[in-house]
């Protein structure tokens, strides 16, 4: 039996010394106009994950243009001089047009922001407050657009792709970053380079002004619908005291309603030109071939001379324990950040190994506080260490009759083990191992590894995904005692408690009708989990609960019925879009 468990181990050490030591042959190239091309030939599969990063988020924001970045995400995909447009020319006409009259409606509105300040009126979005020129104005706008519209290839850039073979086209913004990406057959890739290309050489942003629209209704249905998707973005707010991290990515409504084509030129000037950008691509290709068309195409952007400004303001440090309390249709459930790191920093590998030993199923917090103490139905932790800034969070949800104050403290008191224990050996290489493991299944995959490789190159170079494993690997116990006394201190954190929302007499929700108090509170969190589900996700769990309904006992009938209501909701609301 000893000998056995010793073989074992000697294979475990073996196989993760050669994780540990793994490393990924990118190829780099850098074009004349400071565009860098990053690279990883396989041989054996027919397609190419292609993708590139504009190195811009909302962190490189400020007040007056919050959301600028995400808006950017959803115009690069609306065509370019040659793609998405019958007449380019009547079309860029129309657009200067729109430009002019939205120019005089935005005189009206600040007309109405100076009224709403005054306490003349008391709603900016009620047509009633509007004047008859603001009407008039708005009328002209919705002309043109009209005849801008009647212009318009919908969704060609994407047609052009799927008829090529290519798939998976999407894209995404964040606070450090905006990346574009997709999977395109090998024999393919020029078509990707000039598609690309001619996105950032020339661009068209068409429906401007109507996709803010859009976005809001992208916010509502991520933030405003949810159980706590405003109480999330008030608590980041809270968190953060300077630093730009504090407003969301997809921006604060008052700055989408305000954002103006020619701010939105000037913004892409500077962040998206081809030396603030990096591409990648993984896959069968001929590397040589890959930089031939990286010049002939990328090659014919121009470098901008006026760099990038850098992120100047950083946060200030906190010097006492801010507090949110708020009543949601969620349940009673507590989130604690800390300030900590940001992404590099010599701490950030104890800081992620300690997140890693406090979550998961076989994780401090679940062992203690959903199995022991049994006071939660779910926990986790983590470092987040973003490219200028960090924080580490850890989350509680309470049993039903367990206040987040309870779940609270019991946190704490797994921190405070930390903080006057070391860790054990065996514990800490367990969760290398782990660490090792998943990081070597990451690069198994192309997509991932291109997506790495980009996000890596983003903040401190993609060598940093070659370079990070082995500082994980070094991490000790002392390093994880060390981070746990300097940075979970009570001043140094923000703490949000969720108390579930009491209706009136007689407003109580029609779904939780005949549901007892635990299962009130699966719907509860069920319905907090899906506003944040995609399309195929909730098709995927509908079939699963429809499969199991029949057999579904008769108390769990009225709880299965809620569950497919809050699906057939999700699916008929997004998938109407």
């Amino acid at each position: 039996m000893n000998r056995v468990s010793l073989i074992v181990i000697w294979i475990i050490l073996i196989f993760s010394s050669f994780l540990w030591a793994q490393q990924v042959p990118v190829q780099e190239y850098v074009l004349p106009n400071g565009l860098k091309l990053l690279m990883v030939p396989k041989k054996g599969d027919p397609n190419v994950a292609a993708g590139w990063i504009a190195k811009v988020g909302s962190v490189n924001e400020r007040p007056g243009i919050t959301g600028l970045s995400h808006l950017f995400e959803h115009m690069m995909f609306k065509g370019t001089h040659a793609i998405g447009t019958k007449d380019v020319d009547k079309d860029l006409k129309l657009m200067a047009q729109m430009d002019a009259v939205k120019a005089e409606i935005r005189k009206e509105e600040q007309a109405q922001i100076r009224r709403l300040r005054l306490g003349e009126i008391s709603d900016l979005q009620d047509p009633k407050n509007r004047t008859s020129r603001h009407n008039e104005l708005l009328q002209q706008l919705a002309s043109i657009e009209k005849q801008s519209k009647e212009l318009i290839v919908q969704n060609e850039f994407d047609k052009i792709y799927t008829n090529a073979g290519a798939s998976s086209m999407n894209a995404g913004t964040t606070e450090d970053y905006t990346v574009y990406f997709i999977n395109v057959p090998a024999n393919k890739l020029e078509l990707w380079f000039w598609m690309e290309s001619d996105r950032l050489l020339s661009p068209v942003f068409r429906e401007f002004y109507s996709e803010r629209d859009v976005v809001h209704e992208e916010r509502r249905m991520r933030t405003d619908s949810t159980p706590t998707g405003k109480f999330d973005e008030e608590f980041n707010a809270l968190f953060w005291t300077s630093s730009p991290y504090s407003w969301p990515v997809v921006g604060w409504p008052s700055d989408l309603n305000g954002l103006t084509r020619e701010e939105a030129l000037s913004y892409f000037s500077v962040n998206y030109a081809p030396n603030n950008i990096s591409a990648c691509l993984v896959g069968d290709f001929d590397p040589a071939k890959a930089k031939e068309l990286a010049n002939r195409y990328f090659g014919r952007l121009k470098r901008n001379e006026r760099p990038q400004p850098p992120v100047r303001t950083t946060e200030v440090e906190q010097m006492a324990e801010k507090r949110m309390m708020a009543f949601a249709e969620t349940n009673p459930q507590v989130e604690i950040r800390y300030h900590s790191v940001a992404d590099g920093h010599g701490n950030e590998p104890a800081l992620v190994v300690f997140g890693a030993l406090l979550s998961g199923r076989t994780g401090r917090l679940y062992k203690s506080l959903v199995l022991d103490q049994q006071i939660a139905t779910g926990v986790s932790a983590g470092q987040n260490g973003m490219k200028w800034e960090g924080y580490f969070e850890l989350n509680g949800v309470a049993k039903p009759g367990i206040s987040p104050e309870q779940v609270e403290q019991a946190l704490y008191k797994e921190i405070e083990k930390f903080q006057k224990e070391r860790v054990g050996e065996h514990e800490l290489q367990k969760i290398k191992n782990q660490f090792a493991a998943d990081n070597f299944r990451r690069l198994d995959s192309r997509f991932n590894l291109m997506l790495q490789i980009l996000m890596s190159d983003n903040n401190r170079g993609w060598q940093s995904l070659n370079e990070d494993p082995k500082k994980i690997a070094a991490v000790t116990a002392e390093d994880i005692q060390r981070v746990a006394n300097i940075y979970f201190k009570p001043e140094n954190r923000a703490v949000a408690l969720y108390y579930t929302k009491k209706l009136e007499e007689g407003n109580e929700d029609p779904l939780m009708t005949g549901l007892n108090e635990q299962q009130k509170a699966q719907i509860r969190q069920f319905r907090l989990a899906i506003a944040k589900m995609s399309l195929e996700e909730a098709k995927a769990i509908q079939g699963r609960i429809e499969s199991q309904a029949a057999s579904a006992p008769p108390e769990d009938k009225s709880f299965i019925q809620a569950l497919q209501k809050l699906l057939q909701d999700k699916l008929q609301k997004d998938g109407g879009k």
